[in-house]
């Protein structure tokens, strides 16, 4: 059950060991260690140019870039086939967080990201504002802590927030040093634009496109890298775990390698969750096709913790294609964002009428935070009955807005729009998951060996809304703190993820023509289903727990899901399929059905209005439920498929 409880604890694990380690090296796959450790104190959990594809006519081995010695290849051709591999460090996606984590952890060992589509598709390379940081003189820690907190409305964890405001320095100079260009003014120094809910300049860019430039720099970095083996079009379907002394152990994840169409097991004595939000539960969101809450429904299948998932942050300003002079012939997959730097920069909300609205709301107009926007321009339609609002920036001059802008202004005018001349048509769209897995001050959870950075995690910094720009610089900081303890774990797990261990876990197979009966017209009929069903669940979601929200209408959500998710499983397992069945499709319904119940769930628990959160039926701040909402295991798993793992967990010995 959810329940709202105390504070952030830290899990944090301090250990002394004395490590002896003999390895013959190799590349490409994990160094044949032998340790002898003697843990003397653990404390735990309180209250694409060659980004491998499997295009190669060498099939999936082509994915691993690396050499390997003579002495090695016979000891580990028993270890690793196309089906099994065996790395020291997983890292399940590929935008910043996990590519800043796997370039610092393949100084130590030997690392796998795997990532669902191409390695460039992430909600970082769709970020346009950029990174918040204090690199003004007359700035500071405390000013954008300060900006942190009331943004976050007062449930952020202040020694997070600390943490990141200090740290967030450092990590954007390690960034330029890494080859990340960042736009500079007439003076030589880097430009810091500003955005809503901040009371400073202090967010480094490059143009609109930050994020692009940061996941170039990265990819590039990573590129370069020996010791990462990059593995596209791979879908991580759930986490293996098995339970030794009371306590939860992850030793990696199944996957689909999309291409081969295969199921790929990676195992490994770390694996770092870095595969972004949910943002497709709903209709309408910037986020790219790939996010559909994977990593989140993984860990909950695994029995980690789960916080403040009521929190769904709807940026203000998304692109409205009804309001384009020259609508877009197909539907978007993921709405093109309007990034906050325009309000920063001068840009003015009206309505249709060409009324400004947001000095109405708040004292702080175009500057207030995202909630505050969001929820101003979802009142403005519902009462005039329209479907957008208008951003203006025409006021200010031309070439700066084609200067700060470019992205913006060549979509634009795309579809017959010049925005140095006329009002950008907005309206709010999903746009990032304030909550997610419930993490330490160092990205680890309460499953040993797992640990999450980036939007997948729920880190106590956003609190109830996130402050613009602080999710690339939440994903670099955590990235680089999950580096020392999962580089003490790997030394400490030694040769626990070894060839016995892989082979105890029951694999998932891929649907075939003869299991589901009727051939290839069946599995057509349950894509078919599958996206019908998906399409349902995002409009309950928009309908039921949107920006404003109301106990009946989550009551009713909550009602309508189960009996789609029913409906849908009843139907698959009617034409054949197997609950150890996997695909794609069926997999990301999986997914978005799990992180629908835990957005629901959460919603219902928080008996108050903070935040993104805003019910009707309580709608003030109540300072006694100022306190995260938490999702423990349940004890007794739901009996539907999207909530059980697909392994049975194992005891380890």
């Amino acid at each position: 059950m959810a329940n709202l409880t105390n504070g952030f604890a830290s899990l944090q694990c301090a250990r002394l060991m004395h490590i002896e380690k003999v390895h013959m090296q190799a590349s490409g796959l994990p160094s044949l260690c032998f340790r002898r450790c003697a843990q003397l104190d653990i404390s735990r959990l309180g209250s694409m140019p060659r980004f491998m594809g499997a295009r190669s006519t060498c099939g999936s081995q082509q994915h691993v870039r690396h050499r390997v010695s003579p002495i090695r290849a016979s000891t580990l051709s028993c270890l690793q086939d196309d089906t099994t591999k065996f790395f020291d460090f997983v890292v399940i996606g590929s935008g910043v967080a996990g590519l800043r984590y796997a370039l610092e952890v393949s100084k130590h060992g030997s690392v796998a990201i795997i990532t669902k589509a191409e390695p460039h598709e992430s909600n970082t390379n769709y970020a346009q504002g950029g990174v918040s940081a204090v690199l003004c003189p007359s700035d500071s820690v405390e000013s954008h802590m300060k900006d942190t907190i009331v943004a976050g409305a007062y449930l952020c964890d202040e020694e997070t927030v600390r943490i990141v405001c200090t740290e967030g320095p450092e990590r954007v100079k390690e960034l330029i040093a890494m080859g990340a260009s960042f736009d500079h003014g007439e003076d030589g120094r880097l430009h810091l634009a500003r955005e809503g809910g901040h009371s400073h300049n202090r967010i480094v860019h490059s143009a609109d496109m930050t994020g692009r430039e940061i996941e170039r720099a990265l990819l590039q970095a990573v590129d370069n890298d020996d010791n990462i083996s990059l593995f596209g079009h791979h879908f991580a379907i759930d986490l293996l775990t098995c339970q030794k002394n009371g306590e939860i152990y992850c030793y990696g994840v199944d996957s689909i390698d999309v291409e081969t169409q295969k199921v790929v097991r990676f195992i490994s004595k770390v694996t770092l969750l870095a595969s972004g939000g949910a943002g497709h539960i709903y209709p309408t969101t910037t986020n790219p096709p790939v996010a559909t809450g994977d990593g989140i429904a993984m860990s909950h299948r695994a029995q980690a913790v789960i916080s403040n998932m009521e929190f769904v942050q709807f940026h203000p300003t998304a692109l409205s294609d009804e309001g384009l002079p020259i609508k877009p012939s197909i539907r978007r997959e993921n709405a093109f964002l309007i990034t906050e730097a325009v309000r920063g920069d001068g840009g003015i909300l009206y309505n249709q009428s060409m009324e400004r609205f947001m000095p109405l709301y708040d004292d702080r107009a175009e500057l207030a935070p995202r909630d505050v926007v969001a929820r101003s321009i979802d009142d403005q339609l519902k009462k005039r009955g329209e479907s957008y609002v208008l951003l203006d920036i025409s006021h200010r001059p031309r070439d700066k807005v084609l200067a700060h802008f470019p992205n913006i202004a060549a979509e634009c005018l795309r579809y017959g729009l010049d925005i140095t001349r006329q009002p950008i048509p907005v309206v709010p769209a999903a746009h990032y998951m304030c909550g997610g897995v419930r993490a330490g001050l160092q990205g680890e959870t309460n499953v040993r060996g797992l640990y999450v950075a980036g939007e997948v995690a729920c880190t106590g910094l956003h609190g109830a809304n996130r402050l613009a720009s602080n999710s690339l610089l939440e994903a670099l900081v955590f990235a680089r703190r999950a580096v020392q303890p999962s580089i003490d774990h790997m030394l400490d797990a030694g040769a626990g993820a070894d060839a016995s261990l892989a082979a105890r876990w029951a694999r998932p197979t891929l649907p075939s023509p003869s299991a589901l009966g009727g051939g290839g017209g069946a599995l057509s009929e349950i894509v078919a289903r599958t996206r019908r069903t998906r399409a349902e669940l995002q409009a309950v979601m928009w309908e039921y727990v949107g920006i404003v929200r109301s106990t009946g209408r989550l009551k009713q959500a909550e009602w309508r899901i189960s009996d789609l998710e029913s409906e849908w499983e009843a139907f698959l397992f009617r034409r054949g399929w197997a609950p150890t069945t996997v695909g794609v499709e069926a997999c990301e319904m999986r997914n978005l059905f799990c992180c629908a119940k835990l957005v629901v769930k959460s919603a219902l628990a928080r008996r108050e209005s903070r935040g993104l959160h805003f019910t009707e039926d309580f709608p003030y701040l109540e300072e006694s439920r100022r306190k995260p909402t938490v999702i423990f295991p349940d004890a007794v798993q739901e009996l539907t498929w999207s909530s059980k793992p697909l392994q049975r967990q194992l005891q380890c010995k």
